[in-house]
């Protein structure tokens, strides 16, 4: 059976996420577009994704626990979980990596904390844009001790992606998926040994995938044995 994914969603958490994105409105959103499964992967932090999974259970959209990262290199990485308990430990650590910058909201907007019923409950201050301390190997080796995986973003954007800084993808990396922005063009040959995830980067509603991207499976919840999870 197909079930339809974007496992790369911003929630207004990001500092580039638009206001719109609350949990309530991406899950609907998510769910109007047909969408089965989906991830809210926010730049350093999983602050907003315990409220999405208990927004998408009442409808059986099944939210993946994730997190953008920014390693010190400036590449940015997907990290996905199957317990958002190990996701949150690893996001704490992350977090507590990125240097002490207060976020100017007048630039870069608020980055609020929700609630299931879309009521902020907090901000995080610290700007979350920012690069970690740690590398790409080690961060890697840290979502590997929390029991998750790691996806290169965006491969084929120019922008912070792991071509468009460091111009290959190393070779010991342990990696079995990378993540294609489904909006810009890949040369097939650089990605013919990787699964390829292709997600939107929604930063706004509009943007979230419709029912294009799919993966077979027997049913939803052995995404996290496709992932390797």
């Amino acid at each position: 059976m197909k079930y339809y994914y974007d496992l790369h969603i911003h929630s207004d958490l990001s500092p580039c996420g638009h206001k719109d994105m609350t949990p309530n409105n991406i899950v609907n959103m998510a769910y109007i577009k047909g969408l089965n499964i989906i991830s809210v992967t926010d730049h350093n932090s999983t602050k907003n994704v315990k409220a999405l999974q208990e927004v998408a259970a009442n409808i059986g959209l099944e939210v993946i626990p994730g997190i953008e990262v920014t390693t010190r290199e400036e590449v940015h990485v997907l990290c996905y979980f199957r317990n958002f308990s190990d996701a949150e430990a690893f996001g704490n650590i992350v977090y507590e990596s990125i240097p002490n910058i207060k976020n100017n909201k007048q630039i870069f907007g608020e980055q609020n904390i929700y609630n299931s019923k879309d009521e902020i409950i907090g901000q995080i201050e610290k700007l979350l844009i920012n690069a970690s301390k740690y590398t790409l190997e080690e961060i890697n080796k840290i979502v590997y001790k929390h029991n998750g995986i790691i996806v290169p973003a965006h491969i084929n954007k120019k922008s912070n992606s792991i071509l468009g800084i460091l111009g290959f993808i190393p070779f010991d990396l342990e990696i079995d998926f990378i993540e294609i922005y489904q909006k810009a063009h890949i040369d097939e040959k650089l990605i013919n040994k990787y699964k390829v995830l292709r997600n939107s980067d929604a930063h706004q509603l509009i943007d979230i995938s419709e029912s294009v991207n799919s993966i077979e499976l027997n049913s939803i919840f052995e995404i996290y044995e496709y992932l390797k999870l």
